[in-house]
């Protein structure tokens, strides 16, 4: 799981070479450990979603990874997320206060390994739609989540000449402050 294929390098020599000295693929190499994670918000099955919404908010997080027992000790079984609140709860006219997250969390949920590459976190991403994805042991348990926001803050990081300094495009507004998340 993770490992780089040879698919990869090909991808990664092509870019080299279009782009020498722009743009250092070898970043992507890394394994996703080097990027700025937490660690996971994990609860069980059989918590609620009104706990799972309270401590998403509480430790500003988009989601919940689920186990068995609550704890990073046993194997993941699913993930809840922000998204899920909108349309599997609200979107439905569901009361959140009572409903297990068994009942609308994502079973089983694509993973990532804690020794897979960025470039593979970002493919999963974008192929998947995905903005988090729990990084798992060798035992299939959470050891953190990595999201999207990670991945950008890595690569600003790396590249903050060439990220922060655009000029703004034209026909775009002034972005406005931000409401809720």
């Amino acid at each position: 799981m993770g490992e780089t294929h040879r698919g990869d390098e090909l991808y990664f020599e092509s870019r080299d070479s279009r782009s020498a000295g722009s743009f250092d693929a070898s970043l992507l190499r890394e394994p996703v450990s080097v990027l700025r994670t937490r660690r996971p918000l994990v609860l069980s099955m059989s918590s609620t979603v009104t706990e799972a919404m309270r401590a998403m908010q509480a430790d500003h997080t988009g989601c919940v990874v689920i186990t068995d027992d609550g704890t990073t000790e046993s194997k993941v079984n699913g993930i809840f997320t922000e998204r899920d609140v909108l349309f599997r709860i609200v979107d439905r006219g569901r009361n959140p206060a009572q409903l297990p997250l068994q009942e609308v969390m994502t079973p089983n949920p694509e993973t990532l390994s804690v020794r897979s590459a960025v470039a593979y976190a970002l493919n999963k991403m974008s192929v998947g739609g995905f903005r988090h994805i729990p990084v798992v042991d060798d035992e299939y348990r959470p050891a953190f989540v990595v999201s999207v926001r990670d991945v950008v803050e890595f690569l600003v990081e790396y590249f903050p000449r060439e990220v922060l300094n655009l000029p703004p495009l034209e026909g775009v507004k002034p972005q406005q402050a931000r409401e809720g998340a």
